[in-house]
């Protein structure tokens, strides 16, 4: 298990131990965490679970796809430099302790 942080748009923070394996979106949509929505069900077809990772995920991190760059470009939030769809980070033992920002809308 890996912890995660989920800072929501309105400000809360929840702290997940997520399984390794298992991606952001997974992780957040089963524990309720709000701001993502994920309604493709997490095959990178709707840029719901869009967030902005921090500096420790970005330094992990392989760089996103073809495919994931393509729904990043239909995002509903402002995209960043370090915009990601949560629905293609798969938690691992090197990401411990990352923040995961939600924007204010996926949609």
């Amino acid at each position: 298990m890996t912890q995660i942080t989920f800072i929501e748009a309105h400000g809360g923070e929840t702290s997940l131990d997520v399984p390794d394996g298992w991606t952001l979106m997974q992780a957040a949509t089963a524990n309720g965490v709000d701001g993502i929505l994920g309604e493709c069900g997490g095959s990178c077809a709707c840029a719901t679970c869009h967030c902005y990772v921090d500096e420790l995920l970005m330094a992990v991190l392989p760089p996103p796809s073809d495919g994931e760059l393509g729904m990043l470009a239909n995002v509903a939030a402002q995209r960043q430099p370090n915009s990601r769809l949560a629905c293609q980070i798969k938690a691992s033992a090197a990401m411990a302790g990352a923040r995961v920002t939600l924007p204010e809308m996926q949609e």
